[in-house]
């Protein structure tokens, strides 16, 4: 699994498609491999990144990290 931090954007879990996982007490299944969450806290869908960073001047570095 691999997490990168956007510069000046969200954070992305790399995962493969059709990983399951649960968010408030509901499984979900990713239909792409990747999953968006919001770093700026301004998402309508958190906690998932909808794009709202863009239009508040968001900023924070880039990064990566990538586990076993």
């Amino acid at each position: 699994m691999k997490l990168r931090f956007r510069e000046d954007g969200p954070l992305v879990i790399d995962l493969p498609a059709g990983s399951r996982f649960v968010l408030n007490g509901e499984e979900h299944v990713l239909q792409k491999p990747k999953l968006a969450l919001c770093r700026c806290g301004r998402s309508g869908n958190k906690p998932f990144c909808d794009g709202s960073h863009k239009n508040y001047g968001f900023r924070a570095a880039a990064g990566e990290l990538e586990l076993g």
